[in-house]
């Protein structure tokens, strides 16, 4: 044999053995970079359908039954007790512009009903926090106290200051610890039916909406604006009763809640565009709510009417709520609700140009549908963005951001109005408002899908 075919012999044996050691060590690689996958893959599924394997033991959702509907009828009754209360703003607005705070200018007065808008959502951050924390029945017993002394003390207010302290900021901080609270809860009980929880629990907001500026306003013709507030009061205590009695949480409280106000969830692009989306739409989606009957009766409507326009668009935002709730679930929050900010915008332009009674009811139908929708699914992006044990303080920082533009906006609007003479620049400056967030909203679910079609 010669030398050189030696050498081939010899150098075929080296790469035969070279193989036979390397394929089991290429193999282990091959599996191990497989389970590595698949654990990755595991982990986005986890994070997509918003699991944490922790809490497997409390099981899946329960997407309803008597004990979760009990908790979303408790949620709605506390919403009734306090943001439906705060929606009756526009009555007392009128009431206090001609009976009690004569000569005080109506921006001045809308300060009250501004920090009061504000206050439901600003404690958020803070109160999300103390839900993950697992505190639930403190914080409401806390709230609700609160709440029934100080519409007690409102009817002994006779100054400006007065009822700025009691209704404005007493009344809106206890209520936005309440809201705060509410808002989390369905999260521990609805997954896939979230739309409809949220849904259902709006209706609350809405009905005090309605009933509570006709209340307000037939009592103080009978029985003065003293015994009406007193009333009112009672009405309170026995409404967060009920709320007290049924809102709980169903999941046990975060192991590692982190620092208490953790700000990386705005590191989400998604996050930080539907936050502004919702900062720039409260500057001005309430402006219609807050100046409707005092616009009409400026219009030579007749006073006993136009405080109905208020009651009428709180009615109309009912059908908006539940229904949007509905169609949430089966076509995506954001896919509903850019839709019907985009008409709430329009509504807004069209608002100071009625003139008839005719008008002011069309506006006030329309308008209460379409912001009923935006209001009821206000959190059900938010629920999404994230773990179910978080959600408190998600929605809670989501609350925070909406505060300053409510605290803003109305009082804005009273400005425009007071420098100009007429609703006319006001419903020009909320309209634009409205519509730059339904451009964020847009921005938002290209953010999250790539794509301005698809559920989202």
């Amino acid at each position: 044999m010669s030398l050189s075919q030696a050498q081939t012999i010899h150098d075929a044996s080296s790469s035969s053995t070279i193989d036979a050691s390397g394929s089991p060590r290429q193999s282990g690689d091959f599996n191990e970079k497989k389970d590595q996958v698949e654990q990755e893959k595991q982990a986005v599924r986890s994070e997509i359908d918003n699991v944490d394997e922790a809490l497997e033991q409390y099981g899946e959702h329960p997407d309803g039954g008597l004990r979760a509907w009990l908790v979303i009828s408790g949620c709605a009754i506390g919403a009734c007790a306090t943001f439906g209360f705060v929606n009756a703003w526009g009555v007392f607005q009128e009431y206090y512009q001609q009976k009690v705070l004569v000569g005080t200018s109506p921006s001045t007065i809308a300060w009250i009903g501004s920090i009061q808008y504000a206050l439901v959502f600003l404690p958020g951050l803070v109160v999300g926090r103390i839900f993950d924390m697992g505190h639930t029945k403190l914080p409401l017993g806390i709230a609700s106290a609160v709440i029934v002394a100080v519409t007690f003390l409102t009817a002994e207010c006779t100054k400006y200051w007065h009822f700025l302290l009691c209704q404005g900021i007493a009344f809106g901080l206890a209520s936005g610890v309440v809201f705060g609270v509410v808002m989390g809860c369905p999260a521990h009980w609805f997954k896939h039916r979230i739309g409809l929880a949220l849904g259902i629990m709006a209706l609350g907001s809405s009905l005090g909406g309605t009933t509570f500026p006709i209340a307000v306003r037939n009592l103080i013709d009978r029985v003065g604006f003293k015994w009406t507030m007193r009333i009112i009061g009672f009405i309170e205590l026995a409404l967060l009763s009920f709320q007290f009695a049924t809102v709980e949480r169903r999941l046990p409280p975060k192991k590692h809640t982190g620092p208490f106000f953790d700000l990386s969830a705005f590191k989400s692009p998604q996050f930080s565009l539907y936050c502004t989306s919702s900062f720039l739409a409260f500057l001005g989606i309430y402006t219609v709510l807050t100046y409707i009957d005092v616009s009409a009766s400026s219009k030579g409507i007749d006073p006993d009417f136009s405080f109905y326009l208020l009651a009428i668009a709180n009615a109309c935002s009912a059908i908006g709520r539940l229904t949007g709730g509905i169609f949430a679930d089966r076509l995506g929050a954001l896919s509903v609700m850019t839709p019907a900010t985009f008409i709430a915008g329009i509504l807004t332009y069209a608002w100071p140009f009625a003139n008839n009674v005719g008008g002011f009811i069309a506006i006030a139908i329309v308008y209460g549908c379409a912001s009923g929708v935006y209001v009821s699914l206000l959190a059900a992006p938010v629920v999404r963005m994230g773990k179910t044990q978080d959600v408190g303080v998600r929605v809670g920082m989501s609350m925070t951001v909406i505060a300053i533009g409510a605290v803003a906006g109305p009082p804005i609007s009273g400005a425009i109005n007071a420098a100009t003479g007429t609703y006319k620049y006001t419903g020009i400056y909320a309209g634009t408002t409205v519509m730059v967030a339904c451009c964020f909203l847009l921005a938002t679910r290209v953010s999250i899908l790539g794509s301005v079609w698809g559920k989202c």
